[in-house]
């Protein structure tokens, strides 16, 4: 799932839809006390994933507390503009799942309720991988508790390898190219690289992989644009992927009409010895079921560009409190309860991230279950554990996340498919994106 998937609304007829913003929570909770009770059930929304896996949970929740769980779950196709509805009309929500890419929209809007007030949660931070808590914070405030996280991972054919005479998958994006070259040469693959570059909501994470990988960034700490400027990496990353198509020829210029789903098919068919992936499709990649080369791949660790680090971008998904539920001390008290037993440790462990990760695969965000034998027992069928703990410690958050994030993601990746398809140089490329950024920003 990526973090900007079904964006919906642009920001423009987002802000049309805005009611008066909701006061924040204020009261604050020393302990999410076992003996609370409320008459009124937990309105609870989650969009269609783990369904069989949330229920379950869900049972067991009400079962030790006592309290009720109305669950609603929705289609993620369709989630985003489903509850921004909700929201505006004043439907009874408490506790919700919320992407990192909403987030900034959601708490100016007034929707949600930092969970600041509820020390309880807060102590769970120790537990938690860096960049999720910092993608549920913002303007000072933390919103949720991570449910589910995961990163873009780099992937190789080691058949492939083998038998074009490589013997360690590449460290360097300079040595993939060489060694896709050579893959080339040998007749395997005739595009040895798929990165997809299609205009759907992965863009922005194969982007950030790369731009991030070549030591860059979007914008700077103050939200400033420098993705043109050619000393922050991201004129190197698009250089480079052009170069790939238009150079080099190992990436096919039909990456540009090619999706992140049509892209893992087209990794599982033989046809490509490396690729960029979210890091959890190495489970189908292996499955005998669903991959011609089950067991030849492997995960490495992103390669690095010539100023860069092996370092690649995450997306998160949290828990999070509405703001009604939140200006309410029992609602809050409650709302914040099956928070806790979702992103936090129920009967004394993290018990619903730990759930997901066996029943659908679905990484966690908490450190202290890279240690549970029974995840990793699970994940060597089918992958490198320690490997996925080692890339997972280089991942971070996008960048560009903010109210105005949807209109210019438009015109960023536009920007990026016409210099891959030789339509505008890199450097107007990327002008034309930060010009845009800048506007928007000043708009906003």
């Amino acid at each position: 799932m990526s973090t900007v998937e079904n964006r919906g609304l642009d920001r423009r007829r987002f802000l049309l839809q805005l009611s008066a913003a909701a006061g924040l929570a204020s009261v604050g909770m020393t302990g999410l006390v076992r003996s609370a009770r409320a008459a009124q059930p937990i309105n609870f929304y989650a969009w269609s994933a783990g369904v069989d896996t949330v229920k379950r949970e869900l049972a067991a929740f009400q079962k030790e507390s006592g309290l009720t769980v109305n669950y609603n779950n929705l289609p993620y196709a369709q989630y985003r503009e489903a509850m921004v509805t909700k929201f505006v009309g004043q439907a009874p929500i408490d506790m919700l799942w919320v992407s990192d890419a909403w987030l900034p929209e959601w708490a100016d809007a007034g929707w949600l309720a930092p969970i600041d007030a509820y020390p309880r949660l807060m102590a769970y931070n120790a537990d938690v991988v860096d960049f999720c808590t910092e993608s549920t914070r913002y303007k000072g405030h933390q919103y949720g508790m991570t449910y589910y996280t995961d990163y873009m991972g780099f992937f190789y054919d080691a058949d492939k390898l083998a038998k074009a005479g490589i013997a360690a998958p590449p460290t360097t994006w300079d040595e993939l190219v060489a060694q896709s070259l050579k893959i080339k040469a040998a007749g395997l693959s005739d595009y040895p690289l798929m990165v997809s570059m299609a205009r759907e909501s992965w863009l922005i994470e194969f982007m950030s992989a790369m731009v991030f990988s070549h030591g860059g960034r979007f914008v700077d700490d103050n939200g400033h644009a420098v993705m043109d400027d050619p000393t922050h990496g991201a004129v190197a990353a698009l250089q480079w992927l052009t170069d790939a198509v238009n150079k080099h020829k190992i990436l096919s210029p039909a990456c540009v009409e090619l999706g992140e789903l049509n892209g893992m098919k087209a990794v599982a068919s033989g046809n490509h010895a490396f690729a960029l992936l979210p890091r959890y499709r190495i489970e189908a990649l292996n499955d005998p079921q669903q991959s011609h080369v089950a067991g030849h791949i492997k995960q490495a660790l992103i390669p690095a560009g010539p100023k860069g680090s092996q370092t690649t971008v995450a997306w998160m998904r949290m828990h999070a409190m509405s703001a009604s539920a939140g200006q309410d001390k029992q609602r809050g008290a409650n709302a914040a309860r099956l928070i806790e037993a979702f992103g936090g440790k129920f009967d004394g462990q993290y018990a619903f991230q730990k759930a997901m990760f066996l029943d659908t695969g679905t990484a966690f965000g908490v450190k202290p279950l890279f240690k549970d034998p029974e995840i990793r027992a699970a994940y060597e069928k089918y992958g490198d554990f320690a490997m996925f703990e080692k890339q997972q410690e280089q991942a971070r958050r996008k960048d560009v996340i903010a109210r105005w994030f949807g209109d210019w993601d438009e015109v960023n990746g536009t920007a990026w498919q016409s210099a891959l398809l030789g339509r505008s140089s890199v450097a107007d490329a990327l002008k034309h994106s930060a010009q845009s950024w800048t506007s928007l920003s000043k708009q906003a």
